[in-house]
């Protein structure tokens, strides 16, 4: 049988970044683009033309999107992004209307969360919660062996949890967001600020980073890599930041691993051990229950477009129709190995 290839395709604030992905999660080609962020039908020829440049080499199945949005509970339309200028945006009709492929568009967390699951670090693990710390927090669920999506399509907003009352305020409209206090985006607003302030650690950060203006979230976690000890504690606090939350999701989910990706998971243990410390010290019913593991992700900047491009594989395989509550499993094996566990004793 001829090896099923799919596009995926990761669509971000700043950059579009596409790859052909066969069935074991390999990216045999890859390209990138910068995102057109104020213009939809621009980002709409970018995805033509990723597409167009890979099927030139590669008898390309299928194309899967993960957008930096909300997505319909349909996998068709792109109802918001906070970065980019899709408002209910039918992204899947027009992307097929471009290439004559089958198409699924998913949430960029959710496609990742899927990457990471089928082919990273929580393989067989059957309840799994992905989140992603970039500017802000991430999410994406797959419970008992299937992408959870929610009843509009919309679960995974971790996030936008409210873990401070009336703390810091969030550009959802809210206050005390967990993003405020777990995500890149605290390292970035530190970082500038000690920029500004003309510190040591300001200082250091302009150095590493090679001029003021490049001075970001991720300077902050190579500095801390590299052993100077004040944004070591900064990073810490982050860590401590997600213990907590993560906590709050144990308490409603009850996952078996929790798989950190974004950039700041980059920092490694610097982020995971204060993060572990603080999970089990907020824990309901510590002591009496089983912990998740935390672990950091493995398919790095590649598992947005591996898990889009999966998806739209698994998906066109089944040939099911775009019909409202759309889902896609994985293998069997998980569940089978569910109800085995699941069986009264």
């Amino acid at each position: 049988m001829p090896e099923r290839l799919a596009v995926g395709i990761d669509i971000g604030g700043t950059k579009i970044a596409g790859g052909v992905v066969d069935e074991d999660g390999r990216v045999l080609a890859r390209t990138q683009r910068a995102t057109p962020t104020t213009d939809p039908a621009a980002v709409l020829d970018a995805i033509s033309a990723i597409v167009d440049e890979f099927r030139g080499d590669f008898a390309v199945r299928a194309v899967g999107v993960g957008a930096a949005g909300y997505v319909d509970v349909t996998g068709s339309t792109v109802v918001f992004s906070p970065h980019l200028a899709w408002r209910n945006e039918p992204l899947r009709d027009a992307v097929v209307r471009r290439t004559r492929l089958p198409v699924l568009v998913d949430n960029d967390a959710n496609a990742a969360g899927w990457a990471e699951w089928r082919f990273g670090a929580a393989q067989n693990h059957p309840d799994v919660v992905l989140v992603n710390l970039g500017t802000g927090i991430g999410g994406a669920m797959v419970l008992d062996g299937r992408l959870y999506r929610g009843h509009s399509g919309m679960a995974g907003e971790f996030g936008h949890q409210r873990v401070v009352a009336d703390g810091r305020p969030c550009e959802c409209g809210n206050h005390g967001c967990w993003e405020q206090y777990a995500s890149g985006r605290v390292l970035e607003r530190r970082a500038l600020e000690a920029v500004d302030a003309g510190s040591d650690i300001g200082r250091a950060l302009v150095e590493l980073a090679g001029a003021p203006e490049r001075v970001d979230g991720a300077a902050v976690g190579r500095l801390a890599v590299a052993g100077h000890e004040e944004a070591g504690a900064w990073v810490a606090e982050v860590g401590q930041w997600l213990g907590i939350g993560l906590a709050n999701l144990a308490a409603a989910l009850d996952p078996g691993i929790f798989v950190i990706g974004g950039g700041v998971s980059e920092t490694g243990e610097a982020l995971l051990r204060p993060a572990r410390t603080a999970f089990a010290d907020h824990l309901t019913g510590r002591g009496y229950r089983a912990e998740a593991r935390i672990v950091a992700a493995h398919l790095g900047n590649d598992a947005g477009l591996v898990g889009a491009a999966d998806l739209a594989r698994l998906r066109a395989r089944r040939r099911r129709p775009a019909s409202p509550g759309y889902s896609v499993r994985g293998p069997a094996v998980a569940r089978s190995d569910r109800r085995r566990r699941r069986r009264p004793r």
